[in-house]
């Protein structure tokens, strides 16, 4: 048996990739939450093939490349990731990743590319599919959305690096359902004595609905300038540069979101909600139509620059049950 390791902080992420593995494949499988739990596994034996995600919390896959390298460690890492900028290929492959496949995993994809890299050899005799005990992982509702939100982050990030070349950091996804005074008191929290410029964008497909929210922040948009080459001479021409960013990364990641759970969004104009505000201005102008809401907090910062994005998607209450049938049906 080969000891393979699946090393992804996502149970969802975890229960997808086993399911897609050659059910012929005569393996033994570890799993591990994170990059430390990982080389943990690694040093123990049981990851002679690792299946690496990039985006973890404590330690990530680009540590983890790099400690594996630097202990003289030779096991054969394919990254898993949602990270799909043309940079993060670049950086895994001179790290000493094998192969990249980009989340989620197809069954045919991994499988040619276990193949083409000597990892798997089918077998001359083909024999009756054996089921694997780890496919009984529990998945819950908020691991399965943020796995979701992750890949369509990853999406967005690798259009935002291409518009501004750049490359991008990605987080790792928050998702919670908010009361609409505990939203506000997140906000407030996160963006105390910032002054910030707002775009809304709504969105809404088959009975899901919500609104994109995207903060910049004041004292970033003259580096956002320089990177995309404008010179905005007043407000009006820097809000015009606001709202083109904002459709791109906002429509990046509700298409990457859309296409995951089969739904189709239409999506209203982007607006801006307000500019040079500060948070509880902003909240202000808004709060009518915020109620309960599921929140997906995603939060993009650039490399080598003082930049950084607070993306919201906000899935009205209405939409709950919808969308939990929907992720259901990607758990099972």
């Amino acid at each position: 048996m080969i000891p393979l390791l699946i090393c992804d902080d996502s149970v969802m992420a975890r229960k997808q990739l086993i399911r897609a593995l050659p059910t012929d494949w005569p393996v033994s499988i570890t799993q591990a939450t994170q990059g430390e739990e990982g080389l943990a596994a690694i040093r123990q034996g049981l990851g002679q093939v690792v299946l690496l995600d990039l985006t973890m919390p404590v330690m990530d896959g680009y540590q983890v490349l790099a400690q594996l390298r630097s202990e003289g460690l030779l096991s054969k890492v394919v990254v898993v990731s949602g990270d799909v900028q043309e940079e993060a290929l670049r950086r895994v492959q001179e790290l000493g990743a094998l192969g990249f496949i980009k989340k989620p995993a197809a069954p045919e994809e991994l499988r040619a590319t276990l193949i083409r890299l000597g990892l798997y050899h089918p077998p001359a005799i083909h024999e009756p599919p054996q089921p694997r005990a780890e496919l009984a992982l529990k998945v819950n509702f908020r691991d399965a959305l943020r796995e979701v939100s992750n890949v369509a982050m990853g999406r967005a990030a690798a259009l935002l690096a291409k518009v501004l070349k750049v490359f991008v950091r990605l987080p790792i996804p928050n998702v919670n359902l908010f009361e609409v005074s505990e939203l506000h008191m997140a906000l407030l929290d996160a963006q105390s004595g910032q002054r910030l410029s707002a775009v809304c964008q709504g969105f809404i497909g088959d009975a899901i609905a919500g609104e994109a929210l995207l903060l910049f922040h004041d004292s970033e948009t003259g580096d956002i300038a320089r990177l995309l080459g404008w010179q905005p001479q007043n407000d009006t021409e820097t809000s015009e540069m606001l709202l083109d960013l904002a459709s791109i990364l906002i429509g990046a990641c509700l298409s990457g979101i859309a296409e995951q759970i089969d739904v189709r969004f239409s999506q209203g104009h982007p607006q801006l909600l307000g500019q040079h505000a500060s948070i509880e201005q902003l909240i202000g102008l808004n709060q009518q139509r915020w109620k309960q809401t599921l929140a997906v907090e995603i939060s993009y910062s650039l490399e080598g620059h003082a930049v950084h994005f607070d993306l919201l998607l906000l899935f009205t209450e209405d939409s709950l049950a919808r969308l939990t049938h929907k992720i259901q049906y990607l758990m099972e």
